[in-house]
């Protein structure tokens, strides 16, 4: 399932867990999120007060990675959320690029002791989360920056779903209400600032969206917002696709069960009738019975089920399809251009 907060939700309740416990506990263990993040928490019943974090994340560039581990700005960022409860441990564990040593005891009491567990979970938003299996393109111009995202899905049903979101995106985004945001576009072929890329990174199937970020998407607190958003979009856009999927499942669940529930009482109906007639007129219900044609047995059998079908209220209406059907569905008029003449 996605995570679109900042603060990782099961890195937060081990820590919690961790935090309340009545009595020191062991802990190592493996925490994966986004399909890329790996987190490592060990804690020692010698020394309760302190546990230690690892994190590995893929960085969003080679470049930010260094001899000596993360770069001096991004170490300057970790230092900053929770100094007085967190430590960066040099140098790191072998396979992770940080190393954290958390100090419960200094954690405030109360209601600041979630803040704070809240903000040592979202230290891996400060590291810039990037997903080597879904990149996107970062366009530089002379007045704005192009973020591109390729499309891919596995299904032909999430690429219907999606494609219906990217345009109601684009609707919502025209508005006058979302003036604001960054303007969202969609196109099914590649836009042509990506003239000359390899074609293996332009071959998708659900088109290409793109968001157009100006210099006030980027002034003051609104950088960090809009880079963690363009950085979550592909795990905001799986996500919709599943609850959509999910939702048009429950529905057609919830048809199917009405229309079993319909046909189970008009057959039970129909049979409490037949035993009632059955016990009360005997022989001469079934010599009626036999005098009947086959048509008619039919008929006055499935009569009164046809029925409450044809009242369900869950009805399939396809929009515009009377209009098709006069239109498309009619049997020509021919006309002859040989005349005849009748012989007598």
């Amino acid at each position: 399932m996605a995570c679109f907060e900042r603060a990782s939700p099961a890195l937060k309740d081990i820590l919690l867990k961790q935090y309340r416990a009545e009595k020191p506990m062991e802990i190592d263990h493996h925490l994966y999120e986004f399909g890329s993040v790996e987190y490592h928490i060990q804690s020692s019943a010698s020394d309760p007060y302190h546990t230690y974090l690892s994190i590995s994340t893929p960085l969003l560039s080679q470049g930010a990675l260094l001899s000596h581990g993360l770069s001096h700005y991004t170490i300057e960022m970790v230092k900053g959320v929770s100094s007085d409860v967190m430590e960066i441990v040099e140098p790191a564990k072998e396979g992770y690029q940080l190393t954290l040593s958390i100090n419960f005891d200094k954690i405030p009491r109360g209601k600041d002791s979630i803040k704070t567990i809240t903000e040592i979970s979202s230290v891996q938003a400060v590291i810039l989360i990037y997903h080597p299996r879904e990149p996107f393109f970062v366009i530089r111009q002379p007045q704005k920056i192009i973020a591109v995202f390729p499309m891919r899905f596995k299904e032909n049903s999430d690429v219907i779903i999606a494609t219906a979101f990217f345009q109601e995106l684009m609707d919502v985004g025209s508005s006058q209400e979302w003036a604001k945001v960054p303007p969202c576009t969609w196109s099914p072929i590649p836009p042509p600032e990506l003239r000359g890329e390899p074609f293996e990174d332009l071959s998708t199937n659900g088109g290409f969206v793109s968001f157009d970020i100006s210099s006030r998407h980027v002034e003051g607190k609104r950088l960090d917002k809009t880079v963690w958003g363009l950085l979550n979009f592909y795990a905001y856009v799986k996500y919709h696709v599943k609850c959509t999927r999910g939702f048009i499942q429950r529905r057609m669940r919830k048809r199917l069960e009405s229309l079993v529930e319909v046909l189970q009482k008009a057959s039970s109906e129909e049979k409490e009738q037949f035993e009632k007639r059955q016990d009360g007129g005997g022989f001469k219900y079934i010599r009626k019975l036999v005098s009947l044609s086959k048509s008619k047995i039919l008929k006055r059998r499935y009569g009164n089920l046809s029925r409450k079908i044809k009242r369900l209220r869950f009805r399939l209406k396809i929009h515009g399809f009377g209009r098709f059907r006069r239109r498309w569905l009619r049997f020509p008029k021919f006309s002859s251009s040989m005349g005849y003449t009748k012989l007598d």
